[in-house]
This record gives structure tokens, C-alpha cells and sequence, in this order.
């Protein structure tokens, strides 16, 4: 089996493994593998979207999307006047 060697991780992401490790009873070794096996096996969900737009979207657009009522048009109001 190969052996990996990480250099300079930043120690806030040391804490993050520590703490993850803890949280599911194994080493940080055993998360660590268990997170790349996790990240390289194509099982993982799809990443989050970036925006509010294509968030919407993923959860729609699977059931064939969504019909909205529009609200009546108003008549446009006339534009303020600043006369003294």
C-alpha cells in the first residue's frame, strides 16, 4: 500500500480533520482516507450551486419546473415633477 505525505497544511485544517476524526471515533488517518476515498469515488453529491439563480433551478427544473401567476400590470404613474 502507498504511503502520502502532506507538507504544509494550514493548522486550522489540521484542527477541522482532529475535530472530524473525533466526531466520527477514528484516527485523522482513517478520516483523512476515508475523505479522498469519499472525493475520488464519484459517489459524492454534486457540489453546491454558486448562485441563488442555478440553486433554485436544481431543485426545480427536476419536476418539470413551476408556473407562476403574474400580477396584473398597473397603469404606469406620471413622473414626479420638481417645480417650485
Amino acid at each position: 500500500m502507498a504511503s502520502v505525505t502532506i507538507e504544509n497544511i494550514d493548522e486550522t485544517l489540521v484542527q477541522r480533520l482532529e475535530a472530524r476524526a473525533a466526531a466520527h471515533g477514528r484516527s485523522i488517518e482513517a478520516e483523512a482516507k476515508d475523505i479522498l476515498s469519499a472525493a475520488l469515488s464519484g459517489d459524492t453529491p454534486d457540489r453546491a450551486p454558486d448562485n441563488l439563480y442555478d440553486a433554485i433551478r436544481a431543485i426545480v427544473e427536476p419536476i418539470g419546473g413551476i408556473e407562476l401567476k403574474l400580477a396584473p400590470r398597473q397603469p404606469v404613474r406620471d413622473p414626479p415633477t420638481f417645480d417650485l
